[in-house]
């Protein structure tokens, strides 16, 4: 018997975001499919799809956002949920990456858990990942399989432009290490300069550091200080006074992932900065939403990306052959 199969791509999501998987399945032409989720009276985890999934390219889209944890697992169970159900390919569309941080040991009987959270996902049935800014672009290499890794700098460089291509500009990077970013990001704001904060970090101290000089010509421009997300807000609100300390005209932050746990919100709020730049990877809840935060939509690069994998189609051409 011969049969030519049809691809058929189904789009899932978890709980943690609905709201952005609605959009990446609208802007696919499609829905999600439902799914039976709930907890047990200990806390444990149940899913069921509603529809059957046999011989699909599964695209399941999960941000870990808090309780990270939570919604982990059930990204973890779904992904299995789907491998026991005969899904023919399963790609895990992680707009924030969790547990990111943790890429490498800064000291010892450390763990390294974004390599362990890339080995639950295979173990679990992933044949593909798809992630939005890692935090280090070697968490690539802690997946064995193909690992599509977008960057939404060409939405924020966009917008960026537009509101601030008039004036005198500067990219600022919050550290040495994000300098490449920068530097792509000088690339499509037409080559401005760029220039970094020297800091220091205790590493036995989460979350905090110490903004201690500006390296690079900042003076009389708009400076567009640019990380990948923004969690507490110290890092990036001392860099911004260290930066208007240096004579800089101006300063508008831009990052992919709005983490924004307390008090960042505040600090944010009452920093210097004119604008507060991010995507919607990660859920904004109105209670954390300011009147200098905008928030643009990183569905339509999501769905693009799907899009080019279901087609088999190059991802690396969405980004002119950088990604």
């Amino acid at each position: 018997m011969k049969r030519t199969t049809e691809k058929n791509l189904m789009v899932f999501s978890g709980r943690a975001h609905p709201e952005l998987a609605e959009e990446v399945a609208s802007q696919l032409g499609t829905g999600l499919v439902p799914m039976s989720a709930y907890e047990f009276a200990n806390s444990e985890i149940y899913v069921r799809f509603e529809e059957s999934v046999r011989g699909c390219d599964a695209f399941v889209i999960q941000s870990h956002t808090a309780p990270i944890n939570e919604w982990i697992m059930e990204h973890l169970i779904m992904v299995d949920a789907l491998k026991r159900a005969s899904a023919k390919r399963i790609t895990v569309v992680v707009p924030f990456y969790g547990y990111a941080r943790q890429d490498k040991k800064h000291r010892g009987r450390e763990p390294i858990s974004a390599r362990l959270m890339a080995d639950m996902f295979k173990t679990a049935g992933a044949d593909r990942l798809i992630a939005v800014d890692l935090h280090t672009s070697q968490i690539q290499g802690f997946f064995d399989g193909p690992v599509d890794h977008l960057m939404a700098l060409p939405i924020l460089a966009e917008h960026v432009k537009q509101r601030y291509g008039h004036e005198q500009l500067a990219v600022v990077s919050p550290d040495a290490g994000r300098i490449k970013v920068a530097e792509q990001w000088s690339s499509r704001l037409g080559g401005v300069p760029l220039a970094f904060i020297h800091k220091t970090r205790d590493i036995s101290r989460p979350n905090e550091m110490v903004a201690n000089r500006v390296v690079g010509q900042v003076e009389g421009r708009i400076c567009v200080l640019v990380d990948d997300m923004i969690d507490t807000g110290g890092t990036i609100v001392k860099a911004t006074e260290a930066l208007l300390a240096d004579g800089a005209a101006g300063v508008v932050i831009a990052a992919t992932h709005a983490i924004l746990s307390d008090p960042a919100v505040d600090r944010l709020k009452n920093c210097s900065a004119s604008e507060v730049i991010v995507t919607n990877t990660l859920p904004i809840p109105p209670e954390r939403q300011f009147d200098k935060l905008t928030v643009l939509s990183i569905a339509p690069l999501l769905s693009r990306a799907i899009r080019e994998v279901f087609e088999d189609g190059s991802v690396t051409s969405m980004f002119d052959g950088h990604a």
